[in-house]
């Protein structure tokens, strides 16, 4: 009896919805999640960006929940951005969190987007939400993060722009991991 029942559920649960196998936005988060403490160097990749290409890049996946993970991206000695991704309902949240030295916010903030499918293990993308489209001016783009084996990109496109800007991260090669970011207690 016992084997039959185990085997209708293996038949049936797939069928209405009931997989073992995890979700892609839940193995793009596992494949994050394995670089927990772990900090890496970047450059840029693609059209430089102004304040970036002479500084140092560093990403620090600082810390890693369930469902919520945090990386200070580090320019220089600017400690202001934090990326946090959020998953919920099989769906991925990029937001930036921008703060000043003295860790208060800054007044462009929290800007980012919902994934809008489920993406793929190793590729998320976020279009702007409303928030940031009335946050900033010509904010509509689209930000897409990739991860494998040996590198992490952050990307930006603006909407109407032919430029892309890339930062990539090289996975092979940690560094050491730097002070908090700007608000956070360490």
């Amino acid at each position: 009896m016992k084997k039959l029942a185990l085997l209708i559920l293996t038949i049936i649960m797939p069928i209405i919805g009931f997989s073992q196998e995890k979700s892609s936005p839940r193995q793009f988060f596992d494949n994050l999640k394995k670089h927990e403490g772990k900090a890496y160097e970047g450059t840029v990749t693609t059209a430089p960006r102004e304040g970036f290409s002479d500084k140092r890049l560093v990403m620090h996946v600082r810390s890693c929940e369930e469902n919520r993970i945090c990386i200070p991206f580090f320019v220089g000695e600017d400690r202001s951005r934090t990326w946090v991704l959020t998953l919920k309902n099989d769906r991925v949240l990029l937001k930036h969190d921008h703060r000043h030295a003295d860790g208060s916010k800054d007044k462009v903030t929290m800007y980012g987007g919902w994934s809008t499918n489920t993406g793929t293990p190793n590729m998320q993308m976020f279009p702007s939400d409303q928030y940031t489209c009335d946050l900033i001016d010509n904010g509509f783009g689209v930000w897409w993060i990739t991860i494998d084996d040996k590198s992490y990109t952050y990307n930006l496109q603006r909407i109407g722009s032919v430029n892309v800007f890339t930062v990539t991260f090289d996975l092979t090669k940690e560094v050491e991991a730097p002070d908090a970011p700007w608000g956070w207690e360490e």
